[in-house]
């Protein structure tokens, strides 16, 4: 495993990849900070994955709108939570999501109740690849803008950029 970090428009992020696939993409001063990872012992470098990762955050930034699959994404979670994360994948830049609606997907893709808006909510808040993962587009009800482990002004922002 290596890290790098990245130099945002939002702050500073780190960036950690296997040989690949992206493990984790967290700002530097969020909640739940390299996840499980113990990120002070993880050699910093470069890799083709984070090369990649970057390029796309730059395109990201820069107000294109890049494709998800461009990237090998591994977080590494529960089923439940995996399953949350693919469904974030699908909410298109620009749109958004309660939780109540994701958990009413995978009621519907499992044929079976899944899990609640608050369970949802706990996998949101513990998503270790951040922005390519879009946690920032699941919103409250009536959309109201609520946690986010980057920061709402962040989630403010990102959701602005998308808009454009």
């Amino acid at each position: 495993m290596l890290q790098t970090t990245y130099s945002s428009p939002l702050g500073q992020l780190i960036l950690l990849a296997n040989s690949s696939s992206l493990l984790g993409l967290w700002y530097s001063d969020q909640a739940h900070l390299g996840a499980k990872y113990a990120l002070a012992t993880i050699q910093h470098g470069s890799s083709p994955i984070l090369q990649q990762t970057a390029q796309w955050l730059d395109a990201y930034f820069s107000g294109r709108k890049p494709a998800i699959d461009q990237l090998s994404l591994a977080p590494q979670a529960t089923p439940f939570r995996l399953q949350v994360y693919h469904v974030l994948t699908t909410i298109p830049y620009g749109k958004t999501m309660t939780y109540q609606q994701i958990a009413d997907r995978l009621t519907a893709l499992n044929g079976h109740k899944t899990g609640s808006a608050r369970a949802v909510g706990g996998a949101v808040g513990h998503n270790p690849i951040g922005i390519i993962i879009p946690c920032h587009r699941v919103v409250g009800t009536n959309g109201q803008l609520t946690g986010y482990a980057g920061g709402l002004e962040r989630k403010r922002q990102l959701l602005a950029l998308e808009h454009q």
